[in-house]
């Protein structure tokens, strides 16, 4: 099975809430992850970079707008405020933070997923603090559904990881444009060590392998030597293969 779904942290301190979220969740498809305090939160963010963040404020280390103050020094990844405070000002502060959405407690199912899917449809991203793209890439044969959050090549879905999906995704909403091997890495990782460089190189590697390239000649994804990866255009009909293919 793809493995595409899209992963929502949810910091929540209350065990019925959270595990009621995290079933919610997972029952329409979404990968949930739990975390009950601030920090644990910022920690699973930074290892798991999620696609959405569920977040309550009232947390028994830290008030979760630390979360929120954190997180937005680097990324842009939505984040939706669920919290029993309600109170205009602490909305306010929540919001101009760069809090997403505010929802207040108690809260129902249907409104919950509605401004989920909201999030994700205005602000999704292919990684934290990425570029929005919704609907769909084309280009030679190849489909790159944003919102199934699939790929396709002559019809036939291909089964990426992840990861895999989330550098295609990016290098698509770029195509035509040479991205770095730092910038790619930065987008997907959040850091830009040596380590994550060859991390990519991996992943680029087995993506080849599943799009069907060769050594030598890549229809869609082109090695720019020493510098970084190039998705062709969807209007690209001439295919100069790269100048040679070292991973």
């Amino acid at each position: 099975m793809s493995n595409n779904k899209f992963k929502v942290l949810v910091v929540e301190d209350e065990a019925s809430i959270s595990s009621f979220i995290e079933m919610l969740l997972e029952t329409n498809d979404y990968q949930a992850l739990t975390a009950r305090t601030c920090t644990m939160g910022l920690t699973m963010f930074a290892s798991h970079h999620p696609d959405l963040v569920i977040l309550d404020l009232g947390l028994p280390d830290r008030d979760g707008l630390e979360l929120i103050r954190t997180v937005r020094q680097k990324y842009m990844t939505p984040i939706i405020v669920l919290s029993a405070r309600t109170d205009e000002m602490d909305k306010i502060e929540a919001l101009d933070l760069g809090a997403n959405d505010y929802i207040t407690k108690p809260f129902g199912t249907g409104e919950l997923l509605a401004r989920v899917r909201a999030a994700l449809r205005i602000t999704r991203s292919v990684a934290p603090g990425s570029p929005l793209s919704c609907g769909e890439f084309r280009a030679q044969g190849m489909c790159i559904n944003y919102d199934r959050r699939k790929v396709a090549v002559n019809g036939e879905e291909i089964r990426l990881t992840q990861t895999e999906y989330n550098i295609v995704a990016f290098l698509s909403q770029h195509a035509g444009r040479v991205m770095t091997y730092a910038a790619i890495v930065k987008a997907i990782w959040g850091d830009t060590d040596v380590g994550s460089t060859k991390k990519l190189q991996v992943n680029m590697a087995n993506i080849r392998k599943k799009l069907g390239s060769r050594p030598g000649s890549n229809p869609y994804i082109l090695n720019e030597l020493g510098v970084g990866y190039r998705m062709i255009d969807e209007d690209q009909t001439d295919h100069a293969p790269a100048a040679e293919e070292h991973l």
